[in-house]
């Protein structure tokens, strides 16, 4: 063990004396104080107050130790110097073959003109969408919004998809484009747009009513939009700020419109005037002469023969 070392081992022997002596004489001062004795609580409190005073003489060791302690002893004790190390011969490196004359690489043809990728547009609202804006509000700028979900239909009480999906086989209903959103303000303008081919079929842009985080959806129905087969696109957008897109695709054979054969026409039935009948003369009656009342005279009342006696 080295001066240093024993310097160190009693430094830390008088930091452990100065806390355990302190911690000793506060615990058997506290214990003195409850005693009900007094001879007792004063023997306990005169043991606590000597611990403390200990715990002085173990401070003012530890401060010698780690101040004075080492210079004091290389007074007495001179330090011999230690050795330095010498460097060991080191190994001359060996000669390195040089390499061989290697062969040029043959000259490639670059090509006169490089086909640069065009850049994607970014997507922006038509000004047939932006002649419907009602708002002043303006939009949260820590806004945002999850990539869409598409599905056949949703579940109203979970805001779950039903028949999630990014291919539908036409026909088709509706398709319904799920999300989370965070950071919205009530009455800010959003707006929906639905492309198939690159073609605007339909749009929904009204202020915002919700929450200001959740979850929300939109859906493209058939009622006003025809759902045809082709490669569809739904973007959202805040204000003037795009927020999210989409895409899905119907499959399948576009309606074929069938001739309906068209009725022959029945040839119509003319109608002849039948002759008009003559009428066939009326019997002329000629008219009776009323009878006429004669009068005719009554009877006139004949007398009755009166009985005359005769005499024998």
């Amino acid at each position: 063990m080295d001066i240093k070392a024993g310097v160190t081992t009693a430094l830390v022997l008088s930091v452990i004396g100065l806390v355990a002596t302190l911690w000793m004489g506060v615990r058997s001062i506290q214990k003195g104080r409850k005693l009900l004795y007094f001879r007792l609580r004063q023997q306990l409190i005169a043991r606590g107050w000597s611990l403390i005073f200990s715990s002085l003489i173990f401070m003012a060791s530890a401060m010698f130790f780690s101040q004075y302690a080492e210079p004091v002893i290389y007074v007495f004790y001179k330090p011999s110097p230690t050795p330095t190390l010498t460097a060991t011969i080191t190994l001359t490196p060996t000669i390195t073959l040089t390499p061989t004359i290697t062969q040029t690489p043959t000259i490639t043809e670059t090509p006169s003109v490089t086909e640069t990728p065009l850049p994607s547009p970014t997507p922006s609202i038509p000004f047939e969408v932006q002649f419907n804006f009602t708002s002043e509000v303006s939009p949260n700028p820590e806004v945002v919004f999850s990539p869409l979900v598409f599905s056949k239909g949703l579940d109203l009480k979970t805001y779950s998809p039903i028949g999630e999906s990014t291919s539908f086989e036409y026909p088709i209903k509706k398709v319904v484009a799920t999300f989370s959103y965070d950071g919205m303000s009530t009455g800010v303008q959003w707006s929906v747009l639905w492309y198939r081919n690159d073609e605007l079929v339909h749009y929904e842009t009204l202020e915002w009513q919700d929450d200001i985080g959740g979850y929300g959806f939109a859906e493209l129905d058939s009622s006003v939009a025809n759902l045809l087969p082709g490669e569809y696109q739904a973007q959202i957008f805040v204000g003037f700020d795009w927020m999210t897109v989409g895409s899905f695709t119907i499959e399948g054979d576009l309606p074929t419109n069938t001739p309906t054969p068209r009725p022959t026409l029945l040839p119509t039935a003319t109608h002849t005037k039948a002759p008009t009948p003559t009428l066939a003369p009326s019997d002329t009656r000629v008219p009776t002469k009323a009878p006429t009342f004669t009068k005719t005279p009554l009877p006139t009342a004949t007398r009755q023969l009166t009985a005359t006696s005769t005499i024998p």
